[in-house]
């Protein structure tokens, strides 16, 4: 048994990758799912896609490696964040497609919340806004518009989980019912000092906490899967929320640390320790891991749309057939247009946390064309990073805070928009040779558990630089680059 299963369920793919004994990859599978937009602004996926693609692609990656189940030591899980399953704990079918957590139809709910001066108490227990990206008024949401559902709640019939407990739930055949501290500090629900579900949370949400599942270290017992999924019962023991996995494969351990991962959305976190800092500027206030009863914190900032930006080209706009044009593009525009584009498609995240805002693009001539828009969406992902970093930096002021940012995910293979991004936060970008962090990770959690893995000083000294990219814009160019992007934000704000 030497290799790791890592699973990564994502909000586009699922996906499986498998490591060996030294942490390298072997072979990787993925499988994209539908996306569900019932009405402008909602996005939901079916729960039964999740688990089939999840359940496909491990089956898939181990016969790619030309493994059986016997080869496999254990399995870690990574998956996005706060989107949220209810289920039949008696046959573990949804009740409702998963409600995910780009979707915002709790805005007005949690406007009334924030109105009634509910947030502070909020805040100050899970380090969360009363918005809807959270799995809490999602979870709500399902109870009263579902028939029966909170009735059913009550009596003890349905579970809730993010997308690891029911991925748990479903691999164990229904045996073990949890999740770990770092997808529990997303849901709204977790007081993130104490330790456990807020009852007084719960409350005033009206979810019943016979629900929740139970709270376990990132690197923890989540039970064995069912024999008949992989020919044997392998463990499950690591299992983290999809940007601390990516924290943790940064190797981001030391106070001050930071890294930003480039998927679907954008998400920057600074390791701040065993101190939760109350961000001053609408920054998240989370957990980075837990390890041994003991959880490390961090701030964190998230952006909505980044890659996403990227899908919007090809499939929205048609402009582009794959994600990889983009850059070609991008070198091609016209250096006297200043085109802005604010993707705002499902409002603005940190630090504005603006749910109610739309799209924008600013500067548009008679001669914009593809190259143009392609630039513009790539500088936007490198804007809303500095706004996140700028905020940090003024949270977690005389702190040290680390000057390198530790970039991966899909989009921090694209050397233009990493180099714009060095150029317009001006300081060093740093790219590892494993680009995978997400699933290294998870897969390091359920490995350094079972001790095929080194600990967390002998994996920081695994971590390798592909490419440090280093400011090369001129402070005029920056400036009035920075200038045009916050005349865009504003104005979008107001319209």
């Amino acid at each position: 048994m030497t290799h790791i299963l890592a699973i990564d369920q994502g909000t586009t793919s699922s996906r499986a990758i498998l490591f060996d004994a030294q942490m390298r990859i072997t072979a990787t599978a993925q499988e994209e799912f539908a996306q569900h937009f019932p009405q402008s602004g909602w996005v939901e996926h079916d729960a039964n896609d999740l688990w089939s693609t999840t359940a496909g692609t491990c089956r898939a990656v181990i016969e790619k490696a030309g493994l059986t189940g016997a080869d496999i030591a254990a399995i870690g899980i990574t998956n996005q964040r706060e989107t949220t399953v209810v289920w039949d704990r008696h046959t573990g079918q949804a009740i409702h497609r998963a409600i995910v957590w780009q979707d915002r139809r709790t805005a007005e709910y949690c406007a009334e919340l924030r109105a009634a001066g509910h947030e502070p108490m909020v805040a100050g227990r899970t380090g969360l806004l009363l918005d809807p990206y959270f799995s809490g008024t999602k979870l709500r949401w399902i109870l009263d518009h579902v028939e029966g559902a909170r009735a059913r709640a009550q009596a003890g019939d349905l579970l809730f989980g993010t997308v690891d407990s029911y991925l748990i739930w479903k691999l164990t055949g229904g045996r073990v019912h949890a999740t770990d501290a770092t997808n529990a500090a997303r849901t709204l629900l977790y007081d993130i000092r104490k330790g456990r579900w807020s009852a007084t949370i719960c409350d005033l949400l009206g979810i019943p906490m016979q629900m929740l599942p139970q709270v376990r270290d990132s690197a923890d017992d989540y039970g064995h899967t069912r024999a008949d999924l992989f020919g044997r019962e392998i463990p499950i023991r690591g299992v983290a929320g999809d940007q601390q996995a990516a924290t943790v494969g940064q190797a981001c351990f030391k106070p001050g640390m930071l890294k930003s991962t480039y998927g679907t959305g954008c998400f920057a976190l600074l390791n701040t320790g065993d101190t939760p800092v109350v961000s001053q500027n609408r920054l998240l206030t989370t957990i980075a891991y837990q390890l041994d009863g003991k959880p490390t914190y961090a701030l964190e900032g998230s952006i909505f749309v980044a890659g996403a930006v990227v899908q919007w080209l090809r499939d929205g706009l048609k402009m582009i057939r794959h994600a990889s044009e983009t850059q070609p593009l991008a070198e091609q525009a016209d250096p006297n247009q200043t085109v802005v584009l604010v993707p705002a498609f499902t409002g603005l995240g940190a630090p504005y946390w603006r749910p109610d805002c739309r799209g924008a693009i600013f500067g548009l001539t008679r001669s914009t064309g593809p190259a143009e828009l392609a630039r513009a969406a790539l500088e936007s992902v490198g804007f809303q990073t500095r706004d996140l970093l700028r905020a940090m930096r003024d949270d977690w002021a005389g702190h040290g805070a680390d000057a390198v940012l530790r970039v991966d995910g899909g989009m921090s293979a694209s050397d233009w928009a990493m180099q714009f991004l060095s150029d317009i936060i001006d300081a060093p970008v740093d790219r590892p040779q494993v680009l995978e962090t997400t699933a290294l990770g998870a897969a390091w959690l359920a490995g350094m558990q079972i001790g095929l893995y080194p600990d967390q000083a002998g994996f920081a000294d695994t971590w390798a630089l592909e490419q440090q990219f280093l400011p090369k814009m001129s402070t005029e160019l920056r400036t009035a680059k920075v200038e045009g992007w916050t005349r865009a934000v504003s104005s979008t704000l107001a319209f």
